[in-house]
């Protein structure tokens, strides 16, 4: 073998085993649905603007609710 095919052939030979050493992804759909248990805490504000009429009128008939 002269140095020169030896220049040539070892590259080769090396990118054909770094190529077959190339990891793979397998993408599959999995057998059983999928479950997502959230724990989530929902605080929300509620914020009433009465008129100024309406609030007189709370006022003075207070009994009405």
């Amino acid at each position: 073998m002269t140095k020169t095919s030896l220049k040539v052939t070892l590259p080769v030979m090396l990118l054909l085993l770094t190529a077959a050493c190339t990891p793979t992804v397998k993408v599959a759909v999995p057998d059983k649905p999928i479950e997502i248990n959230l724990n989530v805490k929902i605080e929300h504000d509620i914020r009433v603007k009465v008129d100024k009429e309406l609030d007189e009128l709370f006022e003075e008939e207070s009994d009405l609710f």
